[in-house]
């Protein structure tokens, strides 16, 4: 039995130091790649390991790179390591961007570590590098990049989101950073791994925008991800209206909070992609249209849940022109003004209950039952 213990304790003091010196060994690998990666030296980054996406990041300007291990994983002379990798795009991020990453590593024959491969970690989304080559096209307030896509094809996004970003800033100010990251992948499936999602979530949405609702000032900057399928099938006016719709977000994120409900959010970045485009509700909400005039009028606004990925686009499309047609008519009845302000009245609470009565109340001066009943009735004028 001493033996044992004896024995025991002696295993579990060698692993360790050597677990630890394994870690410390590949972390200082990584600091070279990563060296290697902002300097954009080939040699360098294939003396760490194999040249793997390397030239797909060439056109990429980056302003850091670095990674941090957080676990080693050894058997014999192989290795799986998990690691943090903080990126940030040059004159975009105003923070880093973490991601997860996992290392597959061997030890070479002067008894250095060389990295075989460096993928997503396990229920992480891909980074666009992942993907292919990115091409990077720059505009007065935007940047694409872009994988599979002509130059041509780039060019069109930046200009559109060039106009979304000032259509914007006059909607809801000045007061967020005037700039996009526009990130277009060669395909659905491409959008959905830059999700960390199945294709078939996305089917026929045309972009959707990433980043923490309520981030704060100094933050990464949110990436608007396109679905070429669904945004290629769209027609000139289209195409800016769900530009401006996800530049909106954008803007609104810091005052965009556990306590805004989807039909706010959505729907004011809805009316700000529509604000200016001449669409009447008719042409703008055809499903909500085809509903009160067959006499199926919404009893309440939409609930987050109708904003699910669910398989019915008719029902998803009713939401987000019910909300559209909220925001709209707080403009009309109230002022574009007052609209701004009840958002970020909703966002300053900390969570969802008595947000909207409250905001009501304060900035509109009515209650959420008289807001509906108001709602319906605009509803029917406008859609009859």
């Amino acid at each position: 039995m001493a033996l044992c213990l004896v024995l025991l304790v002696a295993l579990v003091g060698c692993g360790g130091p050597a677990t630890d010196s394994a870690r410390a060994d590949v972390q200082r690998v990584l600091d070279r790649r990563a060296t290697a990666v902002l300097d954009r030296d080939k040699a360098a980054f294939v003396r760490t390991g194999a040249l793997s996406w390397f030239g797909n990041l060439t056109a990429v300007p980056l302003a850091d790179w670095s990674y941090r291990v957080t676990a080693v994983h050894r058997t014999g002379d192989d290795a799986t390591a998990d690691v943090e990798l903080r990126y940030r795009v040059q004159g975009y991020d105003r923070a880093p961007v973490t991601v997860g990453r996992t290392l597959t590593l061997s030890l070479d024959a002067g008894g250095q570590w060389y990295v075989d491969a460096e993928l997503p970690a396990k229920k992480t989304a891909q980074q666009l590098w992942d993907q292919g080559e990115v091409m990077v096209v720059r505009g007065e307030h935007s940047m694409v990049l872009g994988v599979g896509q002509s130059g041509e094809q780039l060019h069109s996004y930046a200009d559109l989101a060039d106009r979304a970003v000032p259509a914007v800033s006059d909607a809801w100010g000045r007061e967020w950073p005037r700039r996009v990251v526009v990130l277009v992948p060669r395909s659905l499936e491409g959008m959905a791994g830059l999700l960390g999602s199945p294709a078939s979530s996305y089917r026929g949405i045309a972009a959707v925008t990433t980043g923490e609702t309520g981030a704060p000032a100094e933050a990464p900057a949110d990436r608007i991800i396109v679905n070429p399928e669904a945004y290629g099938v769209l027609g000139a006016v289209g195409k800016q209206v769900v530009l401006t719709h996800e530049t909106t977000h954008v803007a609104t994120r810091a005052d965009t909070t556990p306590a805004t409900p989807l039909w706010l959010s959505e729907g004011y970045a809805d009316w700000v992609g529509y604000r200016d485009s001449g669409r009447t509700p008719v042409q703008a909400a055809p499903e909500l249209w085809d509903a009160v005039t067959e006499g199926r009028l919404p009893a309440a606004l939409p609930s987050d849940r109708d904003f699910g990925f669910s398989g019915d686009a008719a029902g998803l499309a009713r939401a987000y022109e019910g909300g559209w047609m909220a925001c709209r008519m707080i403009a009309e009845r109230w002022g574009e003004v007052r609209l701004g302000e009840f958002y970020r009245a909703v966002g300053a609470h900390e969570k969802r209950a008595g947000a909207v009565e409250d905001a009501m109340k304060r900035v509109l001066g009515t209650t959420p039952g008289e807001f509906t009943e108001q709602w319906r009735e605009y509803l029917r004028v406008q859609l009859a």
